[in-house]
């Protein structure tokens, strides 16, 4: 995967991960977890930024968000918003990966410390760590 590839693959991933907690966000408004979904929202919405520009720096052209996303089931009660920003973080993780794999030397650092970020936040919202966060798993 090329560099401008993963950047892509990344921003779209972001983009998903805005309007997922902005769902995230409105089911946990009032409760205890409301916070942390504030700090995952603003977080994608920064990494967004961050991407759109390093896209156009590679000579991409930046991908627009969708006008909805796939969330994957009904998002109604509190641990379905839980579920979904689990899920929110272990698929940017995925995407990061990726942009590790496709960078160079110290442009790596970043992309890395999102994967370890989003790796975090997923274990805080499920309740358990994934073993390889951003890989996927191959059978035997």
């Amino acid at each position: 995967m090329s560099l401008v590839d993963a950047l892509q693959a990344a921003l779209a991933g972001e983009h998903a991960a805005v309007y997922g907690y902005g769902v995230v966000g409105g089911r946990l408004e009032g409760t205890a977890q409301a916070a942390r979904a504030r700090s995952g929202f603003d977080t994608h919405r920064v990494r967004r930024t961050t991407l759109r520009g390093l896209v156009s720096a590679a000579g991409g052209e930046p991908v627009v968000a969708q006008p909805a996303y796939d969330l994957g089931g009904p998002v109604v009660t509190t641990a379905q918003a839980a579920g979904l920003a689990a899920r929110i973080e272990l698929a940017v993780a995925a995407a990061f990966a990726d942009l590790v794999a496709a960078s160079q030397g110290t442009e790596r650092t970043v992309p890395a410390a999102w994967l370890t970020d989003a790796a975090v936040r997923a274990a805080g919202w499920s309740g358990s760590p994934a073993a390889f966060p951003g890989l996927t798993e191959r059978a035997g």
